[in-house]
């Protein structure tokens, strides 16, 4: 009996109540405790990793930088420097978060994961969270009036089945695990996905000598990170429609046709996929310009993978030394979030259109969840301070 009340008492070692419970303490988590300093609401972040901002501290490549001007990137209530470029460096970015932590005094529980989230009426109307200390391996247990999600959109790498993965003799890695080209000179590498990261990571590895290629297995857009900025100002003034002409229109100029290169403009405009789909177009950063020289080459998907050989879905087969995967992540929020079918869909994004998409049920939010980078989660902040304060 005693080692069993022991146990309990492990499970529920620690039943704080807050105001608020914050999940996530990356970008998202960050300006929503500094909206909240801000209303001196009190609140507390559980955080998985040990640090704050752990993909912009530690895993992200090395030449990251932001792809939208610095106007479109900050958070609430702390402007970046205006001794910063436009286009900011991640070191440059860290160091903001830095500042921007120091200045609000935001502090987190860190190695906290995140295991049970539900509403209990009996319980006073509150939020029960259950997270596991991942240092001392014990359950914590919190209450909260309201819960704001703010695990973010890039929260756990995703790797596609491929048949025969597993036998690959070289090496597979994500794109988190990647720092610079710098081990791959000479080396062939394949990196799938052709995304922005994909097609950074593929221009990095050439730079450094490396035989690369990337698949492309969907159309994409390819846009300079001017011309996509530009279309950021010229959204406060005139219509989706109106932007997306324009944009596709200074895209063929800039870049030709890339169907002969196998990179296929789809139907859709830029900025329509990125809020319907949530697809980004590319920000070329001198990738486009490989691809036409021939030295980083164009694949399509992938049927298997068969030792170091690589068959595609045109028939060819290559060998590689190493896959990176571009492909993205996925989120886990539905595995711990329980009772919630208003807020968020399956895949953890927001589920209401926007502008209401960051509003749940019985005092749950979500900062960060709807595909509108960082400044659609520093607006999201901004917003549930606003209406958590009007609610005491």
């Amino acid at each position: 009996m005693e080692a069993a009340a022991a146990r309990q008492r492990k499970l529920h070692m620690k039943a704080e109540e807050q105001t608020v419970v914050i999940v996530g303490s990356g970008p998202s988590g960050l300006a929503m405790a500094a909206c909240l300093n801000v209303h001196s609401i009190p609140y507390i972040i559980l955080e998985r990793e040990d640090c704050y901002a752990s993909l912009w501290k530690k895993y992200s490549y090395d030449r990251l930088h932001l792809h939208l001007a610095k106007q479109f990137s900050e958070l609430p209530h702390l402007p970046i420097p205006p001794s910063y470029p436009t286009f900011i460096s991640k070191n440059q970015f860290v160091q903001y978060l830095d500042d921007y932590v120091s200045h609000f005094n935001i502090s987190a529980l860190y190695r906290r994961s995140v295991e049970l989230a539900s509403y209990d009426e009996s319980a006073g109307k509150k939020w029960i969270v259950k997270a596991r200390n991942l240092t001392s391996g014990e359950i914590e247990e919190y209450s909260a009036r309201f819960l704001v999600v703010a695990s973010g959109e890039t929260s756990n790498p995703f790797t596609p089945q491929i048949e025969g993965l597993s036998t690959f003799t070289g090496e597979v890695i994500h794109s988190t695990q990647f720092k610079n080209g710098k081990a791959y000179d000479n080396k062939k590498v394949l990196v799938v996905g052709s995304g922005n990261s994909g097609m950074e990571i593929a221009l990095d590895l050439s730079n450094h000598g490396a035989k690369t290629s990337i698949v492309v297995r969907s159309p994409v857009h390819v846009l300079s990170k001017e011309v996509a900025n530009l279309g950021l100002i010229l959204l406060r003034y005139i219509s989706f429609g109106m932007v997306d002409s324009l944009m596709v229109m200074l895209s063929k100029f800039v870049y030709g046709d890339l169907s002969k290169y196998g990179i296929h403009r789809p139907k859709e405009g830029p900025f329509f996929m990125k809020n319907v789909h949530g697809k980004y177009p590319i920000l070329d950063m001198g990738t486009c310009k490989k691809i036409k020289s021939g030295e980083i080459q164009v694949l399509p998907g992938i049927e298997s993978v068969r030792g170091n050989e690589v068959l595609f879905d045109n028939g060819k087969s290559y060998p590689f030394e190493t896959i990176i995967f571009c492909t993205g992540f996925k989120r886990s929020t539905k595995m711990w979030l329980k009772g919630d079918d208003y807020l968020l869909n399956h895949d953890g994004i927001s589920k209401p259109s926007f502008p209401n998409h960051w509003k749940g049920k019985n005092g749950l939010y979500c900062v960060g969840l709807s595909r509108r980078g960082l400044y659609g989660a520093a607006s999201d902040a901004i917003n549930v301070a606003d209406d958590i304060n009007s609610l005491l």
